[in-house]
């Protein structure tokens, strides 16, 4: 899932560097959502304990 956000940040600034606002804006929100997606699930799993 990180791995998707990285990748929607990079599309974010490709499209914000190349003049689409609407694409590069879509594409970072995609991102933070995505990223915060991850931070909730992470700090879950550590919280837990995952048993081996």
């Amino acid at each position: 899932m990180l791995y998707y956000c990285i990748v929607f940040l990079v599309i974010a600034i490709l499209a914000g560097a190349l003049g689409f606002g609407a694409i590069a804006g879509t594409a970072a929100l995609i991102a933070k959502v995505l990223f915060l997606i991850f931070l909730v699930l992470f700090i879950a799993m550590l919280l837990r304990g995952r048993k081996v």
